[in-house]
């Protein structure tokens, strides 16, 4: 066996999966998580690690015969035994990608959502948690009816399958799934217990306690962590140095070692992220306030109240509208999982909910299906090109800015928005619709 090196940083959940794949098939991997060998942040944005690893992720497996892998599910597949891949079956094979694939699409995007502001690492959006707890009680609900006439997901012995959902799930029953929340969902809670207490899995994860009491965000703890983002700020006060003294001898003892004792070491690496610049900055203030018109649809009429909130409201020279189509409609099978590729980007873009917006919907049914979209977005690029931290699957959709004065663009914002209406450049029948507020 050839073994390699798996580089992450410590008490990365991602990097758990092809540890404990490894602890099954007594794959040899060395782990580079820590000074001089990896440091993240550092090391994975220098040329020598890009030109490996082209996207700068981790995990990151590179084989002692020198090929790479990136993605944590293909180095767990690599690393696990026939067994831990369904063996010989090939039924027990299609199971386990399955399983997988609805772990990275089902669960990881709620659950991020959900418990990342519970760590101080994400602001709170109330609708985008809400929306969380209810993707993750369907999530539960399709796997508690599935155990409950079996101990694993796939054949009688653990799989790949069990290692990737129970990676997944792990912050969820650490941080929020109280007793009372997870006490219908009794089939799971018996699997995943059984999993973390696993010889193999203990190894890599150690001790594993449900938690009591459900996490919330705590706006304190995120305070405390911004600042390391915003080191400069420190340097400006020359005016009032008693102040200036006062709020230094409060500040030194107490809340700089808190974010130490609270974030463990993944937590660290995703809050020391640098805080990007705002992309809007050179733009002057608008007289078009997003929230107010998310305020209107959300709680007032579309057509009656929303729609002529926005058209009476919209600054044509500060904002934008874009139509979006998917580009790949070939590839869409199952609409459940068509609706989830929407879901999905949404969730993963919460950094550009103060200044867009977008109806996307899916047309047609199972194998012969559609997505399209109207977004609005602050000023007139196509907003996913100006932040890295806004090109998420923006790429998989062609993009047209419509004439906000044309027919074209009333006719459709007024569909789009209203999820009503002939739909005549599409050609096929409404299914459902996902908003981005």
């Amino acid at each position: 066996m050839a073994g390699g090196t798996l580089y992450t940083y410590p008490d990365n959940w991602r990097a758990y999966k092809p540890l404990i794949a490894a602890q099954y098939s007594r794959f040899p991997i060395k782990v580079a998580s820590s000074p001089p060998e990896f440091q993240f942040g550092l090391t994975n944005k220098t040329p020598e690690f890009l030109k490996k690893f082209p996207l700068g992720k981790v995990p990151a497996f590179e084989g002692n015969n020198g090929f790479c892998l990136f993605e944590s599910s293909a180095i767990a597949h690599y690393v696990a035994n026939d067994e831990l891949r369904g063996s010989n079956n090939r039924l027990h094979q299609a199971q386990v990608i399955q399983w997988v694939g609805f772990s990275d699409s089902h669960v990881v995007p709620p659950a991020s959502a959900w418990v990342f502001p519970t760590l101080g690492i994400m602001q709170f959006n109330k609708q985008a948690t809400e929306q969380a707890k209810e993707e993750i009680k369907t999530v539960l609900g399709v796997l508690d009816c599935h155990l409950q006439t079996r101990t694993f997901l796939v054949g009688e012995r653990i799989t790949l399958a069990d290692i990737t959902l129970t990676c997944s799930l792990l912050w969820l029953y650490k941080q929020v799934l109280e007793p009372s929340f997870r006490q219908p969902y009794g089939n799971v809670t018996r699997w995943f217990v059984t999993c973390v207490n696993q010889p193999e899995f203990r190894a890599v994860l150690g001790e594993v306690k449900l938690c009591d009491k459900m996490a919330q965000f705590d706006a304190k703890k995120f305070a405390e962590v911004q600042p390391k983002k915003e080191t400069p700020k420190k340097e400006k006060p020359a005016k009032e140095p008693k102040k200036k003294k006062k709020k230094k001898k409060k500040a030194t003892p107490a809340p700089a070692p808190a974010p130490e004792d609270d974030l463990d070491e993944s937590e660290k690496a995703l809050a020391a992220e640098p805080k990007s610049k705002d992309p809007y900055a050179h733009l002057p203030k608008s007289s078009f306030i997003m929230d107010e018109f998310k305020r209107k649809y959300s709680n007032e009429d579309t057509l009656t109240v929303a729609l002529p909130y926005f058209w009476e409201h919209f600054e044509k020279e500060g904002w934008s509208i874009w139509y979006a189509e998917y580009k790949f409609p070939e590839e869409l099978t199952q609409t459940f999982m068509s609706c989830n590729l929407i879901t999905g980007m949404f969730q993963r873009l919460d950094k550009l909910r103060k200044t867009a917006f977008a109806s996307v919907i899916l047309f047609g049914t199972n194998n012969n299906s559609t997505i399209s979209g109207v977004w609005v977005f602050r000023g007139h690029d196509l907003a996913f090109t100006l932040s890295e931290d806004w090109q998420i699957d923006y790429e998989s959709y062609t993009w047209r800015k419509l004439e906000s004065d044309s027919e074209e663009c009333r006719t459709m914002v007024k569909e789009y928005f209203a999820w009503e209406g002939e739909f005549k450049h599409v050609g096929k029948a409404f299914n459902q619709g996902k908003i981005f507020k």
